[in-house]
């Protein structure tokens, strides 16, 4: 995998953030890793703990957040993890498919002038 530039997403971490802008208010990792995969195959996207440990990512970052759901919700399977987007996160989704759009590396937030 290739270095990480400081304030740069990586291409899975841009696809989640474009994808949760159009799940529901929470989501949780399979839920993704499916609408990722019916978007476009996400070539990114190798293993389940590959987009765990991006979600992990995107919360460290703030672009996330996560909680555990309700176990009255969880009942007769285990419990899953909900991620929802941030406010920031939003942002830095509208940024990265615009980077993209344009050819450009995603990053986090917009590049300093």
């Amino acid at each position: 995998m290739p270095r990480r530039k400081p304030g740069t997403l990586l291409p899975l971490e841009a696809e989640i953030l474009e994808a949760a802008l159009s799940a529901p208010d929470a989501f949780h990792g399979f839920g993704i890793a499916q609408a990722l995969r019916e978007r476009d195959g996400s070539r990114s996207l190798t293993g389940h703990g590959t987009l765990y440990k991006a979600l992990g990512r995107l919360e460290e970052f703030g672009l996330l957040t996560s909680t555990w759901e309700d176990s009255a919700e969880a009942e007769g399977r285990p419990r899953r993890r909900l991620y929802e987007l941030t406010r920031e996160g939003a942002r830095a989704a509208e940024r990265a498919t615009a980077d993209q759009a344009a050819g450009r590396t995603p990053r986090i937030a917009p590049e300093a002038s």
